[in-house]
């Protein structure tokens, strides 16, 4: 049974009780007072009283008034899944903020005062909104998603009346399952995911703060969650091959940014995200004993495994230099903004032959892949690659030892060289 945290006050209060088909079924109880006068406990025969047959007052007790409320929401009482489960909480959040409107209506019913709140009509004002004031790590997926509803709604024609305004009760159910599919359409991999989940996330952020179902415009007409699955074993992203790496490495060009060339090669050869090589410190390296140890941004206070240490090699070393004259606590690779290292990255990419999408977490892809597979050749166990790469579980590391399209081929050719050879010796 799930954990409703009642607080002792709170009325109505929002209960469980489990059904016959094993669901857990949500409803709200309201306190409506006691009766004004005793009555007869119901244990207790009052014909009993009146003959004498029994001496002494009656026994007598409050009645305490109660209703019920069913709200029609259900929970899955032992989720399996990541989905059952994060089906779950978005249900409980739903009742619980139907049970704080309820307690609104009945606190202004019983004592004439409403909690208020002005609400804002315009979805993309409060997005906007939404983002200058949001902090955390994902902000520019949080930006790119909204680009990308807008960029919707200016290619569908259907939409495009909204391009300036739109009410929440405008995004409909049908809205979201178009919006989905344009997302598809236009992203690679894992990036029509991302796209939608934040935009889930601000629609859910303005339903909770103006007490709106949002999970409303996100169900089908089934009742079921419209979602963009993938395949979270998949590595999506292309990748460098250990050859196009040597490719892109010798590949120079006039007014190449030489720090940014730097810093892509040292996050290929480490595996170290964007996030966490632009603000790599001279003091984070110890060269007396060639290795160096930072903070995974990205995972810093979520995972036990936060901290990675990273042996160094002669070519790490070249790519790091000298320490310069500001000291240890000066950045190794003080690099421009991101979109800039993605412009020069597509520039050097292209100039080099290879004709992949390229970005700067491929970098890390790539490590792991090509680690993977080094590791493969030697007989090395995947933990030894979980640990450069710095993962909490080795799930994550999985995804890095599916084989490529070129291993696959050598396979069967492998394979048919056997059965021939088979054959022929029969």
């Amino acid at each position: 049974m799930a954990k409703l945290e009642n607080k002792a006050k709170d009325n109505p209060r929002l209960e469980q009780r489990v059904m016959a088909d094993g669901r857990i079924s949500l409803y709200l109880e309201y306190y409506l007072g006691r009766e004004s006068e005793p009555v007869l406990d119901e244990y207790d025969n009052p014909i009993l009283y009146e003959s004498g047959a029994m001496k002494g007052k009656p026994k007598m007790r409050v009645k305490h008034l109660r209703r019920q409320e069913n709200l029609n929401l259900y929970l899955i009482a032992k989720p399996r899944t990541p989905i059952e489960r994060n089906q779950n909480a978005e249900t409980l959040e739903v009742a619980r903020k139907v049970c704080f409107e309820r307690q609104q209506d009945f606190q202004q019913n019983r004592d004439g005062y409403r909690l208020r709140k002005d609400r804002q009509d315009d979805f993309l004002a409060f997005y906007d909104a939404y983002i200058d004031r949001y902090t955390k790590l994902d902000k520019r997926n949080i930006k790119a998603a909204l680009k990308r509803f807008k960029d919707f709604l200016r290619d569908t024609p259907e939409y495009n009346k909204y391009l300036d305004k739109i009410k929440p009760e405008q995004i409909t159910n049908d809205m979201i399952m178009d919006f989905a599919d344009y997302l598809k359409s236009r992203s690679k991999g894992s990036g029509a995911a991302t796209f939608f989940e934040r935009f889930k996330k601000v629609f859910k952020a303005y339903a909770i703060k103006y007490n709106l179902n949002h999970l409303k415009p996100f169900t089908d007409h089934n009742g079921k969650s419209i979602c963009i699955i993938t395949d979270e074993g998949a590595i999506t992203k292309d990748v460098l091959s250990p050859e196009e790496e040597r490719q892109l490495i010798a590949t120079h060009y006039p007014r190449q940014s030489q720090t940014i060339r730097n810093a892509f090669i040292f996050c290929l050869y480490t595996g170290v995200r964007w996030c966490d090589v632009k603000e790599l410190k001279y003091s984070d390296f110890d060269l007396a004993n060639r290795s160096f140890t930072f903070t995974q941004k990205k995972v810093n206070g979520h995972s036990r495994k936060s901290s990675v240490t990273l042996p160094l090699t002669d070519d790490l070393i070249e790519l790091i230099g000298a320490v310069p004259e500001g000291g240890k606590d000066s950045l190794v690779f003080p690099l421009p903004s991101h979109n800039m290292c993605l412009k020069a990255l597509r520039v050097w990419t292209k100039k080099a032959g290879i004709d992949k999408h390229i970005t700067w977490h491929c970098a890390r892809h790539s490590f792991g892949t090509n680690m993977a597979a080094a590791a493969a050749s030697e007989g090395l166990p995947i933990t030894v690659v979980q640990t450069l790469m710095g993962h909490s579980t080795i799930q994550y590391t999985q995804r890095y030892t599916r084989v490529s399209d070129n291993q696959k081929k050598a396979a069967m050719e492998k394979l048919s060289k056997l059965m021939s050879d088979n054959k022929d010796n029969q």
